[in-house]
């Protein structure tokens, strides 16, 4: 197997708010759209976001289409925590957890999209 490339897909009640907030937060940028769909692109790595519409008729399998959310965190391991932190939270975003060292060496903070999305940052030290 070689994988050339990472997404992961969230079904979210708002597609463009969650969209938003990955763009001007972390610098995606949108590969294409239509109507209750978004796919998002990073310049500088292999992962794109896809946001569904909650209840998007074209989602496979039908039983497991409910939003995204419990217990899901989207995390990017950063080479400047503490910069990001605070770049990203006087912008406005919701912080949910202060920068925090665990004992095991991972800086982390984490931030939630308008959709209740958390979004974590990584640095290890």
């Amino acid at each position: 197997m070689n994988i050339i490339q990472t997404a992961i897909s969230l079904n979210v009640p708002d597609v463009h708010a969650s969209a938003e907030f990955a763009k001007s937060h972390f610098g995606f940028r949108e590969a294409m759209a239509a109507d209750g769909f978004v796919s998002l692109e990073h310049p500088t790595a292999a992962t794109h976001i896809i946001f569904l519409a909650t209840g998007l008729g074209t989602f496979r399998p039908a039983e497991i289409a409910g939003s995204a959310g419990q217990g899901l965190l989207v995390v990017f391991v950063v080479d400047d925590l503490d910069a990001e932190y605070e770049r990203i939270s006087l912008s406005g975003a919701r912080v949910v957890t202060e920068p925090e060292t665990e004992p095991w060496g991972e800086r982390y903070c984490q931030f939630a999209d308008p959709n209740g999305i958390v979004w974590q940052l990584v640095q290890w030290v």
